[in-house]
């Protein structure tokens, strides 16, 4: 499961790139289609389709590790263990989903849609298995601690299948629901909106119910707690089950019968035809495949996971660190994650008017701004702002010992945290989605890798920090200053090995630069290739119309403009 506070921040940013296609062939608009439109109460009940994820993705992210150690009197190994199972199955489990859902099931209780259909068996396994994994261990709390991790892996693989299939179905049904691209990303916003609401509902639930069991104010999480973070799984339960009825009340999906005509043909639709003075050469969108033999793709992959990394590692230590190495109250394990995640949907929009006066200055042909982007594009130099910011809050971290830090500058730390990881975040994606070009019958395959990768990594890392913690049982003062130490080096590492996969990328583009100086005048598939040393065409199949760089290559295809369909 990708973490919540920050991952959710981009969801609506991802669809819309999802749902962008970039192809030559002309497109039609719902008008054109004879489509009808979505009323709005149809709108709203698709959007609250993915809220019960939302609410148990922020739970399960932020306090796991906290209730299973502090609660449950788990050593390190065993927490860290039950998250990686957790990581590791919903990696596995969101390739399977969503292939099965894109398949024709013929059983009885799915007539009324196959993407409903698993959505419904997804929130049945939500249902079913969240209330298990905060409580204590029924019937077993006395047992060995390793008996107890076999009673939660089992529900945490269950809880963890049933959430890919709604995140899966959810994300594949909005695209379905409507042919209108203005309806897709309002569909999209409505949904960002109820994200915000579940995270907020999350972190404001825990701080009442941790105030009000809080008999003194400096007191700590402890198995006097196991009470509140049970209550607050229930009502993420009764909440969540709501929303999702009100889904599957209102939601009415269109009649899919041709989807699997439609794809075939979108994936052997001509993206381009690059003409030469001798010759033609024509070149398809590249199969899934194909992608393991791009360059490219293992780079932009190493940048996501080092976001990724970032970002969900911050958000499962932070609430470890105010513990145990600042010995803050209880319940600023609800308020400190509360003014991240706030910082972070602030920034979202701060992002885009950046984005826009940082355009407006290169149409204005303000020189300076022209030679940053002859070298970087926008989404670039956003992410490595956002990526300073990381290291800054990194560093800020580790030398934050005093009371004053523990009073008011774990405030600004979380704010800068929340502002880094989300600019980091949705700008990897426009990365990821500048990877995938007009290669949009591949895509799928392009986020599912990613998300693969970022889940796998977030789990490992997890439980190597974990099994490597000094002191596995309990608090100690040899790792009073551990989680201080992860939030700060392996934190800050993640983000390092971001900017160096960036920085690769940026010098292939100082090299296409280059080689187009030496070569203004080539108009040929051969000189592409050169230009573009990442570009592996194979009988002329899998050969990808990078459009990445769009300032550096349209000179190279201007020329050929005419001839292009």
């Amino acid at each position: 499961m990708n973490n919540s506070s920050s991952t959710n921040l981009a969801d609506n940013e991802e669809n819309k790139m999802a749902d962008n296609p970039s192809t030559t062939t002309s497109t039609t608009t719902e008008e054109d289609r004879g489509g009808h439109h979505l009323s709005l109460i149809q709108k709203l009940a698709i959007s609250m389709g993915h809220v019960f994820n939302d609410l148990c993705a922020a739970f399960w992210f932020t306090y796991l590790l906290i209730f299973m150690h502090f609660v449950n009197q788990f050593n390190s190994n065993t927490s860290g263990t039950l998250m990686l199972v957790g990581q590791v199955a919903d990696g596995l489990a969101t390739p399977f989903v969503g292939i099965e859902c894109d398949r024709r099931l013929d059983w009885f209780f799915c007539k009324y849609g196959r993407r409903k259909c698993w959505h419904l068996i997804g929130t049945l396994c939500v249902f079913l298995s969240f209330p298990f994994l905060f409580n204590q261990c029924i019937g077993c709390a006395n047992s060995p601690e390793n008996s107890q991790m076999i009673y939660y892996a089992a529900f945490i693989t269950i809880f963890q299948f049933g959430w890919a299939s709604v995140q899966i179905s959810h994300l594949s049904l909005i695209p379905a629901s409507t042919p209108s691209s203005s309806e897709r990303i309002e569909l999209n916003s409505y949904r960002y909106a109820f994200t915000v609401f579940a995270n907020i509902a999350v972190y404001i639930l825990m701080w009442l119910l941790l105030k009000t069991n809080d008999e003194e104010d400096g007191s700590q999480i402890s198995p006097n707690d196991a009470s509140t973070f049970r209550n607050v799984a229930f009502i993420i339960i009764a909440i969540g089950s709501v929303f999702s009825l009100i889904f599957h009340l209102g939601t009415r999906e269109r009649n899919t019968d041709n989807d699997d005509e439609i794809r075939d043909q979108e994936q052997q639709q001509q993206v381009s035809t690059i003409s030469t003075n001798e010759k033609s050469v024509e070149c398809r969108v590249t199969v899934w495949h194909g992608w393991f033999q791009q360059i490219r793709f293992y780079k932009v992959a190493l940048l996501y996971m080092g976001t990724r990394l970032t970002i969900n590692l911050t958000q499962v230590y932070i609430p470890n660190y105010l513990q145990e190495t600042l010995r803050l109250p209880k319940k600023s394990v609800a308020y400190i994650p509360l003014v991240t995640y706030t910082s972070g949907f602030v920034s979202s929009f701060l992002l885009k008017y950046i984005n826009q006066k940082l355009g407006k200055k290169v149409n204005n042909n303000n020189k300076m701004a022209n030679r940053l982007i002859k070298v970087y594009n926008l989404q670039q130099i956003t992410f490595l702002i956002g990526a300073i910011l990381s290291l800054g809050a990194c560093t800020w971290i580790y030398f934050g010992t005093n009371e004053g830090f523990k009073q008011w500058g774990i405030f600004i730390v979380s704010i800068i945290i929340g502002a880094s990881n989300s600019i980091m975040l949705i700008t990897s994606l426009g990365i990821t989605n500048d990877l995938i070009g007009k290669n949009t019958a591949s895509g799928s395959f392009v986020f599912g890798a990613m998300s693969f990768v970022d889940k796998v990594s977030n789990g490992l890392a997890v439980w190597l920090i974990e099994h490597f913690k000094p002191c596995a049982t309990f608090s100690c003062i040899i790792c009073d200053y551990y989680y201080r130490d992860i939030l700060t080096f392996v934190c800050g590492g993640a983000t390092a090995l971001a900017i160096a996969s960036l920085a690769l990328m940026l010098m292939d583009k100082k090299k296409k630069l280059s080689l187009m100086n030496e070569h203004p005048t080539s108009t040929t598939i051969a000189a592409a290739t050169i230009i573009d040393p990442n570009l592996t065409p194979i009988s002329g199949e899998n050969i990808i119309d990078d459009d990445d760089e769009p300032n550096l290559l349209t000179p190279l295809l201007n020329n050929n403009r005419s001839t292009r369909r």
